[in-house]
């Protein structure tokens, strides 16, 4: 799949330059990385999204249509497998408002945070989740669905801040496994 748009983090501007997803999952994560299509969430105790503007632009839709957002297929899948096997999610920064469009119209009404924008949690809420305001460096933990989010980037300016509610909600995700 490749990328909506690539850009410059030097200049925060758009590129002419295109990138395949996989490919750069890999980059990021050292080669070590899977196509959704092959997750199973009876092969692993747990799911953690990262976040990141891409999540809004290539996992759905969000970035360009808010609460009209269309996801992925596989990301709903995968998704929607991990909460009915039970296993724990985490989301960090923008990432939780793919998993309000994933589970919109379900049984699974996900209550998520990515810290205090308004307009982002309206549209949160807007896709029947609840958005719960906190602090960059806190996480909000749904315990029904068993879903852990923090906001990172959404309220952080650097990554000392960030770090502190993205390692409570890695943590908070590996004591519901």
């Amino acid at each position: 799949m490749e990328q909506m748009h690539v850009v410059n983090h030097l200049t925060h501007q758009p590129v002419d330059e295109k990138r395949n997803v996989l490919v750069e999952s890999a980059r990021i994560a050292r080669g070590k990385i899977k196509d959704l299509a092959e997750i199973r969430a009876a092969d692993h105790d747990a799911l953690f999204m990262p976040g990141g503007y891409g999540a809004a632009k290539n996992l759905s839709t969000f970035a360009v249509d808010g609460p009209g957002a269309k996801v992925h297929p596989e990301v709903v899948r995968v998704l929607r497998e991990f909460a009915a096997a039970r296993k724990p999610i985490g989301a960090v920064c923008i990432a939780p408002a793919t998993l309000a469009a994933v589970f919109q119209g379900t049984d699974i009404k996900p209550a998520v945070t990515i810290g205090t924008d308004e307009a982002t949690a309206s549209a949160i809420r807007a896709m029947g989740a609840e958005h719960v305001s906190c602090g960059v460096k806190d996480l909000h933990v749904d315990k029904a669905n068993r879903i852990v989010t923090s906001p990172a980037y959404m309220l952080g300016r650097g990554i000392g801040e960030v770090f502190v509610g993205i390692e409570k909600c890695v943590r908070a995700v590996l004591d519901l496994c």
